[in-house]
């Protein structure tokens, strides 16, 4: 249990980093970033799937067929999808519908044999941080000069419903995932990251060619340098590594304990945020962080 909890706190880690990108990129599109993203992990599969050629196996036509699907539902439908509602009412309000994903993972993925009152604690203390996240997300106050973003009308009601799909998508890949390592012991947890980054880097080209920037306009950028960096640098570690950190982690943990681990992420996440601005947490955000991380713990109690 202890390899696969740290490996699920590690994957956390390296997902969390992702929520800085768009501010080590400005001007580059939500779109372009995520494809650059997918289409990076993908590529970095292929290099380690030609380099294991003789040694592993590759995948069945019904393997593909699945890897395809999960890692649309999983990456580059879910980021579509997150895309989209942030284009339609911002980002507030799709980020505190997509926080409650360790919530639903948890309530899906509980084993059979674990009581519904030895998982209680870990997520009462869950849903508090979620509580509290929430009311400092939606406690910030605009700066002088920064736009008040106003929507209304059905296109309110249609980024809502992105979100509650983006939400939807990654708890379906979290609990299938899980599900299908579980009981195919037999496939490699980095050979079955490789073939889920195959399918993601080929659907995120698919998304970008329909929905990305002209290729002569991103050429034309003078940071393209700097943002082709970042694109690379977060597929290899934000996705392939973090994927195969996961999937060792839903190799050998419940889908439930897996859904508690995701709140690391969150955590990770407001860390290098706070580091990357320079401004210290507000006390919600620190009463909350230190739920999440008494959630983990009592997560990790309850399934030993």
């Amino acid at each position: 249990m202890l390899g696969g909890v740290l490996a699920g706190l590690a994957a956390g880690a390296l997902w969390g980093l992702v929520f800085v990108l768009p501010a080590m990129a400005p001007g580059l599109s939500a779109v372009d970033l995520a494809a650059g993203r997918f289409v990076s992990y993908g590529l970095v599969a292929l290099i380690v799937m030609a380099k294991r050629r003789n040694s592993r196996p590759l995948p069945t036509a019904h393997q593909a067929w699945v890897a395809l699907g999960l890692s649309i539902v999983g990456f580059s439908g879910y980021y579509l999808l997150l895309v989209l509602a942030i284009h339609d009412i911002g980002a507030e309000v799709p980020t505190l519908v997509i926080g409650t994903i360790p919530l639903w993972v948890m309530l899906l993925g509980k084993p059979h044999g674990l009581l519904w009152r030895s998982l209680l604690p870990g997520l009462v203390l869950t849903v508090a941080g979620v509580l509290l996240m929430m009311n400092a997300e939606s406690a910030h106050v605009p700066v002088a000069g920064e736009p008040i973003r106003s929507v209304s009308g059905w296109i309110y009601w249609r980024g809502l419903a992105f979100a509650m799909l983006a939400m939807a998508s990654w708890t379906a890949f979290a609990v299938l995932n899980s599900a299908w390592l579980q009981k195919h012991r037999d496939i490699d947890t980095t050979d079955w990251a490789n073939w889920l980054g195959v399918g993601a880097g080929l659907a995120a080209l698919a998304v970008w060619l329909v929905l990305g920037s002209d290729s002569n306009v991103l050429l034309a950028r003078t940071d393209i340098a700097q943002a082709a960096m970042l694109c690379i640098a977060s597929g290899v570690g934000s996705a392939w590594l973090a994927t195969v950190l996961w999937n060792i982690a839903s190799r050998r943990l419940s889908a439930s304990l897996c859904g508690q681990l995701i709140v690391s992420e969150t955590l990770f996440a407001l860390t290098y945020v706070f580091l990357w601005t320079g401004q210290w947490p507000q006390a919600t955000q620190l009463m909350a962080s230190a739920l999440f991380l008494m959630g983990i713990l009592a997560s990790v109690r309850a399934h030993r």
